[in-house]
């Protein structure tokens, strides 16, 4: 497995957020973050743990579902784009960070179709997901589930 690192930029800020870096885990396990909370101190830290474990070595890869897809928009609403202390970080930032280290990032295949839109109102590099394949992800043995 390809360990993915962070940009030095970019982990300076997640260190900015008060997180130590910890070593490079060896077998570092498998983790889907979903995020269906429409409270950004809640996506931003949803954002910042899963930094962390790919920091870790994680393999990972983000669902974003219900307002949690409301991250991936182009014209998202103010609540994913404004800066929040202590660092100014924003939960749609932090993914895009997240985005730009390989990590792969997909909405819920009913999110699109509920809005009554298609994928050209989502940032570069989003995806829609499969159910069979989010679901085969879900339950790889070495996989681990968050849910915020």
């Amino acid at each position: 497995m390809t360990k993915q690192m962070i940009p030095a930029a970019a982990l300076a800020a997640t260190l900015s957020l008060g997180l130590a870096a910890p070593a490079m885990a060896e077998n570092a396990e498998k983790l889907v973050t979903v995020v269906t909370s429409e409270n950004p101190q809640t996506q931003l830290m949803a954002m910042v743990l899963t930094a962390q474990a790919v920091e870790q070595g994680a393999e990972t890869r983000i669902l974003l579902c219900g307002p949690g897809g409301d991250l991936a928009l182009i014209d998202a609403p103010e609540s994913a784009t404004a800066p929040q202390p202590p660092r100014d970080a924003s939960p749609q930032g932090m993914l895009q960070m997240l985005m730009g280290n390989g990590v792969t990032v997909e909405v819920c295949a009913i999110y699109l179709p509920g809005m009554g839109a298609d994928e050209d109102v989502l940032i570069e590099g989003v995806g829609v997901a499969q159910p069979p394949a989010m679901a085969g992800a879900m339950l790889e043995a070495d996989a681990r589930v968050w849910s915020f």
